[in-house]
């Protein structure tokens, strides 16, 4: 398989270099969504392909097809900020209304309902051994991503809930790099929610940071 099956040994523990790359481009991902660029979209759909080809061969199928997922999202989100940065007054930071509050969260619980039985009877997935623990990061990230994709503050909060489960699933798949990144994510989250939440309060005339910056 060549470069998808490339890596090496740090503290005695075996390391992808696609886990690590593509988890560079996640946590990279991170700083620019903070920051509100287009680059967010295609770092994310770059870093995604990354992490897929690592899911593959840690034979974690659940994770691969999150990722998969993650890269129609990204197009998704990148056409809505394209959209956003062309209207006049640019891609607004807001935080979600009750009704899509509701949506999100049963979409969440919802989605993790489904997928976990999905998870626990196909066995192809291999993923019977913590069908909700998959299921949950699954369904969470995919909400985050649509909800960044719309430029609400709550994506933030949704990824702090994600990154609690992540972090020891991460770890017991054997992607150590990823879950180390996952602890990094949860500090940087806290910082963009303050951020986001920050420029949401803002009124009067529109302020340029909330706009998307073009590529």
């Amino acid at each position: 398989m060549g470069w998808i099956d490339a890596s090496f040994s740090l503290f005695g523990e075996h390391i992808l270099w696609t886990d690590l790359a593509g988890n560079a481009l996640s946590l990279a991902v991170v700083w620019l969504a903070m920051r509100r660029t287009l680059w967010t979209w295609p770092v994310q759909l770059a870093g995604a392909l990354l992490l897929l080809a690592a899911s593959l061969h840690a034979h974690v199928p659940g994770n691969a097809l999150k990722q998969v997922l993650f890269c129609l999202l990204a197009a998704y989100g990148w056409t809505m900020w394209t959209r956003g940065r062309r209207a006049d007054r640019g891609l607004l930071v807001r935080q979600a209304t009750v009704r899509e509050r509701v949506v999100l969260l049963a979409a969440l619980v919802g989605g993790t309902v489904v997928v976990a039985e999905l998870f626990t009877h196909l066995d192809w997935l291999q993923v019977a051994w913590s069908p909700w623990a998959n299921a949950y990061i699954f369904v969470g990230s995919a909400v985050a991503t649509f909800a960044q994709s719309r430029a609400l503050v709550d994506f933030w909060v949704i990824w702090v809930l994600v990154d609690l489960v992540g972090v020891p699933l991460a770890f017991k798949s054997g992607l150590y790099v990823s879950g180390a990144v996952y602890g990094i994510f949860f500090l940087m989250v806290m910082i963009g929610f303050r951020d986001w939440l920050r420029e949401s309060r803002t009124h009067g005339a529109p302020n340029p940071r909330n706009k998307a910056v073009a590529l």
